[in-house]
């Protein structure tokens, strides 16, 4: 398809779509707490909708009247075998997170995904809840799904994660919260923080000490009232669009801030772009951001802040493209598993359109400003690079085709539609 384009910048408002990682956690709490959960402004893109499939099969009853989501909580003994493949679609939060859950219950089963998401390697979870006591098997006894499970009774363990990674994490959190004895988990970097903070308000105990989180086995959650708020990893794209195309003043409406998800703000902040908050809800961590086009510089993206901007890395890295100077990205490596090899197809997306990046092993060189032009560019089926190439689309006045565009539905469904308002008027 050809994509949108603009020479005067964003304008107006918008509310970005609900957060991704909050509306599957919700799901999954509501799914193992006791009594009603409702969740409000669930985010109803693929991902999500794959997670409510694979509860509603493991015999969880979830309604959804178009307004508000509401779960029946089966608890954790509540949970049913499947009587099929349980199919996580392309969602590897999805499978990961209910790896966990599945470990340590009393039936058999087994979950696949589609083809991209059954070449994405499930070992990094396998590995620790094994050492639970965990009976999991990939594919010709490979780390590739489908994977089956042998549920068992779990034992706790002390885990030092080798990877800053918040899918093993909650999936070793949700096989814990089943596990005799107390669980310790030391991060390698600290990664977002949904199932921990989770954890907190349907009733659960648990406990974070810097980089370290203990919990006990056997707890009983309780239904809450869910509100999702704004999605940052979606309201990255219009952040960094209204940075870097001149003419631009745009307000995100109700968007999440949560500490561990905003290293995409911190690094702006970093490229001198011109970001301020307002109107900031303290109990759903969120706050409207207003957003205007300013010149961006060069830095260097490494270290601890990885982990809490690892989704936002490719629309970070034509921001890059647009800076003055060299950025350099580094430590990134986990942008290998992604629904894409997200290093790769980022340089070699966008260097299609003009831009000089270097791919290297965990991260990106990217030599700027360079200007953009014209080309036709491949999604490679990951929503986050399509999105990414239809804002770098927006900084150049030839025609830029994008090929398999229907990936943004995984987690965005209206933002072609979205994004259009805001540059309808100047096309």
């Amino acid at each position: 398809m050809e994509l949108l384009k603009t020479q005067q910048g964003l304008q107006g408002e918008l509310t970005v779509p609900a957060d991704k990682s909050i509306s599957h956690r919700s799901i999954m709490f509501g799914a193992i707490s006791q009594g009603t959960t409702t969740v409000h402004n669930f985010l109803r893109a693929e991902d999500c909708l794959s997670t409510v499939a694979v509860f509603k099969a493991l015999g969880v009853e979830i309604k959804d009247d178009g307004q508000t989501i509401t779960v029946e909580g089966a608890g954790f003994s509540g949970l049913k075998g499947p009587t099929d493949r349980l199919d996580a679609g392309n969602s590897g939060t999805t499978m990961r997170l209910v790896l966990g859950i599945l470990a340590g219950r009393p039936f058999d089963s087994q979950i696949a995904g589609d083809v991209s998401l059954n070449r994405r390697p499930m070992e990094r979870v396998m590995g620790p809840l094994r050492k639970m006591g965990a009976e999991l098997q990939g594919t010709k006894n490979s780390e590739f799904p489908p994977i089956t499970i042998k549920g068992q009774p779990l034992s706790a363990i002390t885990y030092e994660m080798p990877i800053a990674s918040a899918q093993v994490k909650s999936a070793i959190i949700f096989a814990a919260l089943q596990a005799n004895g107390e669980t310790t988990i030391i991060e390698k970097e600290k990664s977002r923080n949904h199932t921990e903070e989770m954890i907190k308000q349907f009733g659960g105990a648990i406990t974070v000490e810097d980089k370290k989180i203990i919990l006990s086995g056997n707890q009983q959650l309780v239904g809450q009232s869910v509100t999702v708020p704004g999605d940052i990893s979606s309201a990255a794209f219009y952040l960094v669009a209204a940075s870097m195309i001149k003419g631009s003043k745009l307000l995100l409406k109700h968007v999440g801030i949560n500490p561990t998800r905003t290293g995409i703000l911190d690094v702006l902040a970093e490229m001198g772009a011109n970001i301020n908050e307002q109107s900031r809800d303290e109990k759903n961590q969120a706050a409207d951001l207003l957003v205007q086009a300013a010149d961006l510089t060069a830095c260097e993206i490494s270290g601890a802040i990885i982990p809490r901007l690892i989704d936002e890395l490719p629309i970070i890295a034509l921001a890059a493209t647009q800076a003055k100077g060299t950025t350099i990205i580094r430590d990134a490596q986990e942008l290998k598993v992604k629904e894409t090899n997200r290093i790769d197809a980022t340089a070699e997306e966008l260097n299609k359109l003009g831009a000089a990046i270097e791919p290297t092993e965990d991260g990106l060189i990217i030599h700027g400003p360079t200007p953009l032009h014209g080309g036709v560019v491949d999604s490679h089926g990951d929503h986050r690079i399509g999105m990414m190439l239809q804002i770098a689309a927006l900084l150049t006045s030839e025609s830029v085709e994008l090929t398999n565009p229907e990936a943004i539905n995984i987690s965005y469904p209206d933002f072609f539609n979205d994004l259009s308002q805001l540059v309808e008027e100047n096309v």
